[in-house]
């Protein structure tokens, strides 16, 4: 459950932030790592992230993010060995079975962003029919990343503003934008990418050009509320200047 305390207030143990982003993208690594330091096979490690995905939520829900865009599946995992894909798969199908009744009841809207090339005919039906059935919710957007490249968006959306026959010289950053996946969406203003790694692996590389970057050690599975919080606090320390020049300068 999206849990909220009575009065809307975060707990003491985290105090208000004077802002607070309105779009994260999570770019959730770490999982394999996480595993093989507790003696566990790489699935295991996988089915923690998966279930890691509920309390980041609801954390995201208590801090007053309204948007956040989790990077579930890149188009390079396919490359990975045939039994791990296939599980990644398989606790998709199984997340959506289990969670989609209580994230609606609790006001999340999911979102898709990727392609479906390649995913089973039964997995789309799924994806499509959580996306459909949560689209009036609008305490928080859960827009997950699945099958998803950056580079692939911004292809498919020029494959098809040429379809549309846009004309070149009309064409604006605005129009671009209604042509990607996260079409509607605003740009994230906070990348977090948990493991340790400092690489945007594909992620958001159109949306993503003044977000404020924040890379933790801690492996996805172990990352809680604490660590969020602690990613809200340096996006705090930020001074986004969206490449302009402060008045003080």
């Amino acid at each position: 459950m999206i849990r909220q305390s009575p009065d809307n207030q975060i707990e003491s143990a985290f105090p208000p932030l004077a802002r607070v982003p309105y779009h994260v993208g999570m770019i959730m690594d770490g999982n394999g790592r996480w595993a093989k330091a507790r003696g566990l096979i790489r699935h295991a490690g996988h089915r923690a992230g998966v279930d890691n995905i509920r309390p980041t939520l609801e954390a995201s829900v208590e801090f007053g993010i309204k948007v956040l865009t989790i990077y579930a599946f890149s188009t390079e995992n396919w490359s990975r060995p045939i039994e791990e894909v296939s599980g990644l798969m398989r606790l998709l199908g199984m997340a959506l079975r289990s969670r989609l009744q209580e994230l609606h009841e609790n006001g999340a809207q999911i979102r898709h962003s990727g392609r479906f090339t390649g995913i089973s005919e039964e997995l789309q039906k799924q994806i499509l029919h959580a996306v459909d059935y949560t689209k009036h919710n609008d305490r928080i957007i859960l827009n997950v990343a699945f099958n998803y490249s950056g580079r692939g968006e911004i292809l498919d959306a020029t494959r098809q503003i040429i379809k549309d026959g846009i004309d070149p010289d009309s064409l604006s950053e605005e129009t671009f934008s209604r042509y990607l996946y996260t079409e509607g969406l605003p740009d994230p203003d906070l990348i977090i990418r948990t493991g340790g790694d400092w690489r945007m692996s594909n992620f958001l590389i159109w949306q993503s050009v003044y977000a404020e970057y924040y890379s933790t050690p801690t492996y996805w599975p172990a990352f809680d509320k604490t660590e969020l919080y602690k990613a809200l606090v340096e996006f705090n320390r930020r001074e986004r200047r969206f490449g302009s020049v402060p008045d003080a300068e």
